[in-house]
């Protein structure tokens, strides 16, 4: 992965049209529209004018974000507008594309992400990440959910157990799994699956949570579950999540950002985004108007 050294040539403002999305599509930079809401809270994670290419293309574009501590954050936008190239640039997975290119920073905490010292492993250590699909580890469900302890060393067989038992609660999968904890975790089903990913997840006590899609491959009894489960971690865990459905937005979230081919278009409580944004942009895209 290499840092740009300076940025791509924009279109002259003078002639950028009132449509804020037409102007971004014709390749003009737009402010983003960020409420006073989310400045008033504590950051986990601050995205500071964040830009990323894949080869020539820009897929990020100064993207300038904090994420708040403790809340529930969704992402939404069309296909193809930067969510899940956003989430996974926080755990540096983009790392593994060599064509990969950034400038700007993303700061966990107060640390920078994209340090040349900062310790890869160690920093997704410090996140959990949760997959489209499932993606359960071939062994039993207990070793799924301590697995993050076991390669840190930890061999304590109670502090192991009280570990695997605190998260499968946590992510509401005790009462349905605490008879055969020690079958195959593929076992399970899909949504049941997905509640383990997170109860392994969060057994390491991350620091910020990060959910691409989460629900994209459950069908509605499991994604209404997860659902569930989303909002019993709100408040408790910083969560990231990106999700293509206005209606998971608006049930499980505290704040909304509105992205549009890579840019962050209005960023502010959930509840505004949903009732009272201040684009009309942002209003025609939640109401289904477009996308």
């Amino acid at each position: 992965m290499q840092s740009a050294t300076k940025p791509e040539p924009q279109p002259s403002a003078e002639a950028q049209p009132e449509d804020r999305l037409l102007a971004v599509s014709r390749g003009f930079e737009v402010e983003a529209e960020v409420h006073e809401s989310v400045a008033a809270e504590r950051p986990v994670l601050e995205i500071d004018r964040f830009n990323l290419w894949y080869g020539s293309k820009q897929a990020l574009h100064r993207i300038t974000m904090p994420i708040p501590n403790n809340k529930v954050t969704a992402l939404v936008g069309p296909s193809g507008c930067g969510k899940s190239t956003l989430l996974r640039s926080v755990n540096r997975l983009n790392d593994l594309v060599q064509s990969v290119r950034i400038t700007g920073d993303m700061r966990l905490n107060g640390d920078s992400i994209y340090d040349p010292r900062m310790d890869v492993i160690e920093l997704r250590k410090r996140m959990g990440m949760v997959f489209q699909k499932p993606n359960p580890f071939p062994m039993s469900i207990y070793e799924n959910v301590v697995y993050a302890l076991r390669i840190d060393g930890e061999s304590n067989r109670g502090v192991l157990d009280e570990v695997c038992e605190i998260s499968l609660r946590g992510a509401a999968l005790w009462d349905e799994v605490k008879d055969r904890l020690h079958d195959s975790a593929l076992g399970l089903s899909g949504g049941q699956q997905q509640r383990l990913c997170i109860a392994r997840a969060i057994a390491a006590e991350p620091e910020v949570l990060l959910l691409d899609e989460p629900c994209s491959a459950l069908d509605p009894i499991a994604t209404g579950k997860i659902e569930d489960l989303i909002q019993e971690l709100r408040g408790r865990y910083s969560v990231l999540m990106v999700t293509h459905n206005m209606q998971q937005a608006s049930r499980t979230s505290d704040y909304t950002a509105f992205m549009y081919l890579g840019r962050l278009i209005e960023y502010g409580a959930t509840t505004d985004i949903f009732t009272k944004p201040v684009l009309r942009e942002t209003e025609a895209y939640v109401t289904g108007r477009f996308g």
